[in-house]
Formats: C-alpha cells, sequence, structure tokens
C-alpha cells in the first residue's frame, strides 16, 4: 500500500512550472477521486508568483496551492510520492525520493498554453503510474 499521497513539482523559481504543474494535478487527482495531492516548490524561489501564471491559472479555474513560492527542502522530498522536476536539484535530494526530470518542458514564459499543454500530458502519465501501482490510492 501506498503510504506517501504527496506529489512534489520543483521548479527553480517555485513561481511558474511547479505552480502550473501542482494545480492541474490536484485537478485531476479530485476528478478522480484519489487521495494525492501536489505542492509546488523552488531551489531558488522568487518572491512572488507572476501575474500571468495566476491569471492563467484563473482562466482555467484554478488557483496557486500557495500564495508565495517555497524554498525546496529535503523534508519536502522525503515525505513525497513522487518528485517531478523541471529543473536541476542539489545532489543532496537525488535519494531520498524518486526524481523525474521534467526538463524538456517548454519555458512557461514563452507560451503558456504549450507549456501546460506538455505539462499535462507529462501529469496524466504520472497519475496512471501512481495509480496502476497500487490500486488503493
Amino acid at each position: 500500500m501506498i503510504n506517501k499521497q504527496l506529489v512534489l513539482f520543483v521548479c527553480e523559481h517555485g513561481s511558474a512550472k511547479s505552480v502550473v504543474a501542482a494545480a492541474h494535478f490536484n485537478k485531476l487527482a479530485l476528478a478522480k477521486n484519489l487521495v494525492l495531492r501536489a505542492i509546488s516548490r523552488g531551489t531558488d524561489p522568487d518572491e512572488e508568483i507572476p501575474r500571468f501564471i495566476v491569471e492563467g491559472l484563473e482562466g482555467e479555474g484554478l488557483t496557486p496551492g500557495e500564495l508565495k513560492p517555497k524554498l525546496l527542502s529535503k523534508g519536502d522530498i522525503a515525505g513525497a510520492l513522487r518528485v517531478a522536476a523541471f529543473c536541476d536539484l542539489p545532489d543532496r535530494y537525488g535519494t531520498l525520493a524518486p526524481i523525474e526530470r521534467w526538463t524538456d518542458v517548454p519555458p512557461i514564459s514563452e507560451g503558456y498554453d504549450k507549456s501546460r499543454d506538455v505539462m499535462l500530458a507529462r501529469i496524466t502519465n504520472l497519475l496512471d503510474e501512481v495509480t496502476t501501482s497500487d490500486r488503493r490510492v
């Protein structure tokens, strides 16, 4: 049985890709009645989430999970079922949880929809993987 119910999305500034991915993951997990949830973190977090990210999410009926980007911690990774990283993570985090590299997602600053669409495909696959590995999720 899966004990961990948290999926962690990490991007450099914790204010764009990880925020959008976590919001969409949570929407899809809720629609499937899953107990999984996602949070976003940054390796070098910005002071705030850019307005265009908030507006992009609002246009889809979503909101950021947190109002301000947060710094990634070892506890965040150790408590995660899965980690999706949009950037390189410091080596000290590499053995604490399974980490997927999502470094091929286009920059969200160059096109919200294009970046989101790539993320949605990856998120759908991730949800399929974690729910088929344990049907009790």
